[in-house]
């Protein structure tokens, strides 16, 4: 069976781990066998290799060898969250190898959600540098997504509603995968 992978994509403090985790219960409860990687931290190191080593691509290479161990398992829904990954889905997808039919999600907010939500991640106050650099991420995001990436606004939704979109997006509340490819 060919895989399907939902890349969500957003700023900082946009909900992309939340929704994600909020997806990945709903799949639960409709007994749908599915992975969850949380790509951030797939190159997560000082000095950060995509910087110190450009040529690397670390974070693609550590995908691939994740979803070669949940493909060896027989998973084929992925669902991966990373602040760029609108971005990068073609290379993301082509590390995950087999051409896997992929669904990209920008998830969208304005500044005033993603300070409330990054200062109760931060437990109070966010440093006003990773506050603006989420204001800008969001902008270029929003700029340079791909038009094929659907665009969620999350400002009025609760992680389950945004869940939901998620998972109609993918085709996935009917147990089979979307046929679009992109």
């Amino acid at each position: 069976m060919r895989s399907h992978v939902l890349f969500i994509s957003g700023r900082s403090g946009v909900g992309k781990s939340t929704a994600a985790l909020a997806l990945h219960e709903q799949l639960i409860s409709l007994n749908i066998q599915h992975a969850v990687i949380e790509g951030d931290y797939l190159d997560l190191a000082h000095p950060a290799p995509h910087e110190a080593f450009p040529q690397a691509n670390l974070a693609e290479q550590n995908l691939a060898s994740m979803w070669s161990a949940y493909r060896f398992l027989g998973y084929h829904r992925l669902i991966y969250t990373n602040t760029v990954a609108a971005l990068m889905s073609a290379d993301l997808a082509t590390a995950m190898g087999e051409n896997p039919i992929v669904t990209a999600v920008l998830l969208r907010s304005s500044d005033r959600h993603a300070h409330s939500r990054l200062d109760r991640r931060n437990h109070g106050t966010s440093d006003a540098g990773l506050l603006d650099h989420s204001a800008a991420m969001g902008k270029r995001l929003d700029r340079e997504a791909p038009t094929f990436v659907h665009r969620i606004d999350t400002d009025d939704l609760n992680p389950s509603e945004v869940a939901a979109h998620l998972l109609t997006l993918a085709g996935w509340d009917t147990q089979s995968p979307a046929t679009e490819a992109h």
